[in-house]
């Protein structure tokens, strides 16, 4: 098979999507198809052409991830006609990779990572038109005819069904983790014992990191001691100043800190080191991060929103209301160590990587057929 890649992000950028994309291109060249990839070039220092054996990378520099839309064009121009099909994502580089695809009519699949349909009205930290400009284009992917819209869990494959796309196209493809990397990590004891709430990840507007924030005002005149930790990327720049200057407001220096691009190593010790970790989502498609620490045996409170009842296990707590309030109670329940408890589920990444494959086989038959 010969596999054009057309990716928001991919490696070096590190992320679980990323490392998905990674692994599943290195096991197709492994077993001797040709793959491309074509993705945003966001350090200077990475190169924009990377030449292996069986893969090329181009990466188009871009200053902000919505300019990868249009100037991704000529490169798929470039590379379509010598592609089987291809392989692309939401939300940016969808659009491009399916125009070029249909033009030339190649098979394209796209990996949905969440479809939010009118949740978008209900986000924070957007204005309205954003909100109507993100829905519009939402709308705009789902009514186009990839050949299959891969959804990264049931719940993400019931939200697409709902938006509109036929049952027929829908495949549900679980993300995966290496569980191996999970192993043996030894968690480091806490200054003075102290309780700490972790929360980690991207900076994004679904997130709940507003819930979180108000939480912690409310969790300052009830529990004795606490910390949340706050492990997120310093971009972008402005979400990351606006929550600084809520905890300067609200006075929550002592018990809110900051950590920033922690290696993968670091950052597993340090999930392992805290006494839960707190996922306040408005909606999750799969959630890497849920999955993570569910493989470190670290409990987890839960919005329960979407994805989150499939991936998480082990000990936990749901909140009773996506609010400032539930939150909050659900955090002095998991102080108090009132957890409930379920059975693990486990994603293999080498499984994913199979479906995907065999996906693509699947296709490419029909094709020929």
């Amino acid at each position: 098979m010969r596999i054009l890649f057309v990716l928001e992000n991919y490696y070096p950028n590190i992320g679980g999507v990323e490392t998905l994309f990674k692994t599943l291109v290195d096991q197709l060249v492994a077993a001797g198809h040709e793959c491309t990839v074509i993705t945003s070039r966001l350090q200077k220092e990475d190169p924009k052409i990377e030449k292996f054996p069986g893969l090329s990378i181009i990466r188009i520099p871009v200053s902000n991830r919505y300019l990868f839309t249009l100037q991704a064009l000529p490169a798929i121009f470039r590379q379509i006609r010598a592609c089987d099909l291809v392989q692309t994502t939401s939300y940016n580089a969808a659009l491009p990779a399916f125009i070029v695809a249909f033009l030339f009519r190649k098979k394209i699949i796209v990996t949905f990572h969440e479809a939010w349909g009118k949740l978008w009205f209900q986000l924070p930290f957007m204005g309205k038109l954003s909100k109507w400009a993100h829905y519009l284009f939402e709308q705009l992917l789902l009514k186009l005819p990839f050949d299959r819209f891969v959804a990264v869990s049931k719940s993400t494959a019931n939200r697409l069904v709902a938006e509109g796309v036929a049952q027929a196209r829908v495949q549900v493809i679980y993300n995966g983790i290496d569980y191996e990397e999970f192993e043996g990590v030894v968690a480091e004891p806490v200054e003075n014992q102290t309780y700490t709430f972790t929360y980690f990840g991207r900076l994004g507007i679904s997130k709940g990191l507003d819930l979180l924030l108000g939480a912690v005002i409310l969790l300052k005149q009830k529990l004795p001691t606490f910390r949340l930790q706050l492990i997120v990327p310093k971009v972008p720049e402005s979400f990351l100043n606006d929550l600084k200057e809520e905890v300067k407001i609200h006075q929550l220096e002592e018990y809110v800190f900051f950590r920033h691009h922690l290696s993968f190593g670091d950052l597993k010790v340090a999930i392992s080191s805290s006494d839960c970790v707190v996922i306040p989502s408005y909606s999750e498609g799969f959630c890497f991060a849920a999955v993570e620490t569910v493989a470190l045996g670290t409990p987890i409170i839960s919005s329960g929103k979407a994805a989150l009842p499939e991936v998480v296990g082990g000990q936990f707590i749901n909140l009773d209301s996506l609010s400032v309030e539930g939150l909050a109670a659900a955090m002095e329940k998991a102080f108090r160590g009132e957890w409930d408890e379920k059975p693990i589920r486990r994603f293999v990444l080498k499984d994913t990587v199979l479906a995907y494959i065999q996906t693509y086989q699947n296709l490419l038959e029909l094709n020929i057929g």
